[in-house]
C-alpha cells in the first residue's frame, strides 16, 4: 500500500519543518507540497519526477530534504519554460530568445543577493542553460517560499546543497575544484552577512556543515552512477533519453532517423563525462578510496551504457540504411512494427529472424540486457531488443564496434547508405532485409529487391 504521491510531499515538508520550523501549519505544509508537485508533474517529464525526488530525501537531514524537495522544480529547456505555479517568484530573470537573463537587483533584496551570491552569479549576466540556470531559479524558488519559515542559516544550507546537484563540472583554471568555490562563496557570504546560528555552533563550523550537507545531496543526485547492477543503471539512461528527446513521445510516429538520433546525443554526452568529475568530497567525505570506488563503479557503468548504446545505434543504422535504399526516412514502426496496438498483439520484425550460432566474442551480460530487457519498461521503446541481439550474435562484438564507426560515417554522409549494408556480415544484413520486408507493406518489393542485390 502507498499514499498519494501529494500526500508523500506534505509529509516530507511537515518532518522537515517539524525539526527547523514546528510552527509551520500543516495547511502550509500543503500549499508548497502543491506547487512543488504542480512544477514536477509535466509530462515532459520522464527521470526528474516526484520519484526522484523521493529517492532522493531518503535517508537526509531535514535541511537537505527541503533542498531535494526544491532542486528541480524549474527545468527551463525541458518544461518549455517557467512552472505556472511557481513563476511568480522568478521576476528578477527575463528571458528573450531563449536566453534567460538575471536582472540587476538591489542589495536590499537579501534572499535574492545570498542566492546569487552563493552560486557566483551577478545581475545583468546571462544564465547558462548547462552551468547552472536551473538549480539557480529552483533554489531562488526554494528560498522565497522557504524564507518566511527557516532561519537563515538553514536557508543558507538548502540553497547550498541545490548549487552542489549542478553536475560533471570541473576544476577552473586555477585548479580549484566545484567543492572548493562553494565553500569560498559560502565563507565570504556569512563573513560578509553575519546570520544568526543556533546556540554553540561557529561561523566556520557552520560553513563545514553547509559543505557537509551539500556534498551529501549532491553525490545522492548522481549516485544511480555507482549502482552495482548496469542494467539498472541504463534503465535510469533511458528515461533521460526518453525525457530528453519530445519526438520520441510520439509513440509509433517517431521516425527512424529521430530515434537514431537520440541514441547518438546520449553516447556522446555520456563519453563527455569524466568519471573523476561525478562525485565530490568534502571534509574527509567519503575518504579518498570510497571515492575511487565509487569513480571506478561510474566508469564501468558508462562503459556498458555505451556499449549497449553502440549496439543499438548500429541495429537502428542497418534499419535505416534500409529505409534509405528503398525510399526514404519513416516511422521507426513502419518497418519494425508497432510496440504496442489496441488492434491485438504487434507482428515484429524481429519475429522474422532465425536463431543464429552465438559468435565467440561476446559480452554475455550485455547480451543478457538485450535479450532479457532493462529492468524498467520505457513508453516509446521495446525493453528487450530482440533486433540488435540478433545482430550482436551474429557478428560479436568486436565486428559491432567496427560497424558502428562506419555508421557514423554514414550519418554524416561520407559513407552511402548502399555501402554501410555491405559492412556487417551481408548474411545478416540480407536475413533483416527480409525480416522487414514483411512489416513494410510499401517496401516490399524494393526491400526484397535489395536483399536480392546484397
Amino acid at each position: 500500500m502507498s499514499i498519494a504521491t501529494i500526500n508523500r510531499f506534505i509529509s516530507l515538508f511537515r518532518a522537515a519543518f517539524d525539526e527547523l520550523a514546528p510552527s509551520v501549519s500543516m495547511m502550509e505544509c500543503e500549499r508548497l507540497a502543491i506547487m512543488v508537485h504542480r512544477s514536477m508533474d509535466p509530462k515532459t517529464r520522464s527521470y526528474h519526477t516526484a520519484g526522484h525526488v523521493f529517492f532522493m530525501c531518503e535517508g537526509m537531514n531535514s535541511v537537505q530534504v527541503l533542498a531535494a524537495l526544491f532542486h528541480d522544480v524549474v527545468y527551463f529547456q525541458l518544461d518549455g519554460g517557467f512552472p505556472p505555479a511557481v513563476a511568480h517568484t522568478l521576476d528578477v530573470v527575463e528571458c528573450d530568445s531563449g536566453v534567460v537573463t538575471l536582472k540587476p537587483f538591489e542589495e536590499s533584496d537579501r534572499t535574492l543577493q545570498m542566492c546569487a551570491a552563493i552560486f557566483g552569479f551577478r545581475g545583468g549576466e546571462p544564465l547558462g542553460l548547462y552551468s547552472g540556470l536551473n538549480e539557480f531559479l529552483s533554489a531562488l524558488v526554494a528560498a522565497r517560499l522557504l524564507g518566511t519559515h527557516i532561519g537563515e542559516a538553514d536557508l543558507l544550507g538548502v540553497v547550498a546543497a541545490i548549487e552542489a546537484t549542478i553536475p560533471f563540472r570541473v576544476a577552473d583554471a586555477n585548479g580549484v575544484g566545484p567543492v572548493e568555490q562553494l565553500s569560498q562563496r559560502v565563507s565570504q557570504w556569512v563573513n560578509s552577512h553575519p546570520i544568526d546560528l543556533p546556540t554553540g555552533l561557529s561561523a566556520e563550523n557552520n560553513v563545514r556543515r553547509v559543505l557537509r550537507d551539500a556534498v551529501g545531496l549532491s553525490n545522492r543526485d548522481v549516485s544511480g552512477f555507482a549502482q552495482s547492477d548496469p542494467a539498472v543503471f541504463l534503465t535510469s539512461t533511458w528515461l533521460l533519453i526518453e525525457e530528453s528527446n519530445a519526438p520520441l513521445k510520439s509513440i509509433g510516429i517517431y521516425s527512424v532517423t529521430q530515434y537514431r538520433a537520440a541514441l547518438v546525443r546520449m553516447e556522446s554526452f555520456l563519453l563527455s563525462i569524466k568519471p573523476a568529475d561525478i562525485f565530490q568530497s568534502f571534509d574527509g567525505v567519503p575518504g579518498p578510496q570510497s571515492l575511487a570506488a565509487l569513480s571506478e563503479r561510474a566508469r564501468q557503468n558508462i562503459e556498458f551504457a555505451c556499449d549497449f548504446l553502440d549496439a543499438k545505434i548500429v541495429a537502428i543504422a542497418v534499419v535505416e540504411a534500409l529505409a534509405m535504399c528503398t525510399g526514404s526516412d519513416c516511422p521507426v514502426s513502419m518497418f519494425l512494427g508497432d510496440i504496442n496496438s489496441p488492434y491485438g498483439r504487434p507482428i515484429r520484425a524481429e519475429e522474422q529472424l532465425a536463431a543464429e550460432v552465438y559468435s565467440r566474442s561476446l559480452n554475455a551480460e550485455l547480451l543478457g540486457v538485450f535479450e532479457n530487457g532493462r529492468p524498467q519498461v520505457s513508453s516509446y521503446d521495446l525493453t528487450a531488443s530482440p533486433l540488435t541481439a540478433f545482430i550482436y550474435r551474429s557478428v560479436g562484438h568486436d565486428a559491432m564496434k567496427a560497424a558502428l564507426v562506419q555508421a557514423k560515417t554514414m550519418f554524416d554522409g561520407t559513407l552511402s547508405h548502399r555501402e554501410f549494408l555491405n559492412v556487417l556480415d551481408v548474411a545478416v544484413t540480407r536475413h533483416i532485409a527480409r525480416a522487414c520486408s514483411e512489416i513494410a507493406v510499401s517496401r516490399r518489393d524494393a526491400l526484397l529487391e535489395l536483399e536480392a542485390s546484397l
